[in-house]
């Protein structure tokens, strides 16, 4: 099994890391030998990789970031880096290599203050990897400040290392950090293609691989969600029938309200054991006894923690309402395909009853209408609006047509 068999519908990108990792393997043992490094290598310090949600932007670079930490003495014989069994590819692939640092939006932003240390370590040599590999996931998160700080390490980068940046295109990187970048954009998986891997890597059942790659339409991680967690179904399945809710005001109101609690409690399950696993590593480090109090002047500390948890069970309340927000576009999009007689497929064939009745009760107008106040709700929560505002305010538009 390679680092490339868990990527879905990415043959042609594939193909070109794993190019340029030969390349980069090349130069590693080059420069180890003391001889001249190769003259036309693909392999460049700084990688940008662009797609739709779904395609596996972070996947993509974790492969590329384990194929390069690759020690398989395979290589030596001409195999490819990236066997995904060698300790290099494997701690790469499950976060745990000390030379392979990611970045992640703690809130809406990454703040300047979380990526000082990030651009102090790019700048070292690798601890006992091949290669010093700066992953950053959320790229189009970065603010000004931390953008700049971004730039100024990818403009003249220590010789051993690789920035590695995931945004959904190319404008949502800043243009002097995406001129210093090899672009690579992905695509968005087929539904085939998605509810063949949930068949070969997740054991799902077909008829169930298939239904949750039709509902995602492509989208890895939320199939793979969608079918294997029960949960995960029980919530879609609420959000397809809120369209049915709002026949009155009280309703429209009811509707938002158990939509953002619903999100609510979806991130506090994922925070809770989280938080309470880093503040208990934390407590450790600054040697408090278990269940004892933390020793003197590191208050503050424990506080920035406290304050990054925060923002980040923000972060995750507005991503699972963002998620449920997916889902109702993709309802108005099949009940405007039915309206306008489209041969395309259905997303979301497991509520034909209800997208006909709609279908057959409004205009193709007003279908427009209710999916543009979909997509004003997501620019609200963007804007940092309260979300049971940005919800209610959409329920409402949603009832008016």
């Amino acid at each position: 099994m390679s680092v490339w068999d868990d990527l879905v519908g990415q043959e042609r990108v594939s193909e070109q890391l794993t190019a340029a990792a030969r390349d980069a393997d090349a130069l590693v043992t080059a420069v180890a030998a003391d001889a001249p490094p190769p003259e036309a290598s693909k392999m460049t310090h700084a990688w940008l990789f662009t797609g739709p949600p779904g395609a596996g932007r972070t996947q993509t670079a974790r492969a590329f970031a384990a194929a390069l930490q690759c020690v398989s003495p395979d290589r030596a014989l001409g195999g490819a880096p990236g066997c995904g069994f060698c300790d290099g590819c494997h701690t790469a692939l499950v976060g745990t290599h000390a030379d392979v640092t990611t970045v992640v939006a703690v809130g809406a932003q990454i703040l300047v203050d979380d990526m000082r240390d990030t651009v102090r370590k790019s700048f070292t040599s690798p601890a006992n990897g091949r290669w010093q590999i700066i992953l950053v996931e959320d790229a189009e998160r970065l603010n000004e400040k931390s953008a700049n700080a971004v730039l100024k390490a990818v403009e003249e980068p220590a010789p051993r290392t690789v920035w590695l940046l995931c945004a959904p295109s190319l404008e949502d990187v800043l243009p002097t950090i995406r001129s210093r970048c090899r672009h690579l954009n992905l695509s968005t998986p087929s539904v085939e293609a998605v509810a063949d891997m949930l068949v070969r890597r997740e054991g799902v059942e077909p008829v169930v691989a298939a239904a949750a790659a039709r509902a995602t339409q492509g989208h890895v991680d939320r199939a793979r969600r969608l079918a294997t967690d029960p949960a995960a179904r029980e919530r879609r399945a609420a959000v397809l029938k809120l369209p049915l809710r709002v026949d009155d005001v009280g309703g429209c109101l009811k509707a938002a309200q158990e939509l953002v609690d619903a999100a609510a409690e979806d991130a506090k399950q994922l925070a809770e054991e989280m938080d309470a696993k880093e503040t208990e590593e934390l407590r450790a480090a600054l040697g408090a006894a278990q269940g004892g109090r933390a020793p003197r002047g590191t208050a503050g500390v424990l506080k920035e923690l406290e304050d990054r948890q925060k923002r980040r069970r923000t972060r995750t309340q507005r991503d699972s309402l963002d998620l449920a927000l997916t889902d109702l576009t993709a309802f108005y999009r099949d009940v405007l395909a039915l309206q306008l007689g489209s041969r395309i497929a259905l997303a979301n064939t497991d509520a034909e009853d209800a997208l006909e009745r709609l279908a057959r009760g409004s205009s193709p107008e007003s279908t427009l209408r209710r999916i543009e106040a979909i997509a004003a709700c997501r620019d609200a929560l963007d804007r940092n609006v309260a979300p049971l505002l940005a919800v209610e305010a959409m329920t409402m538009a949603l009832r008016a047509g």
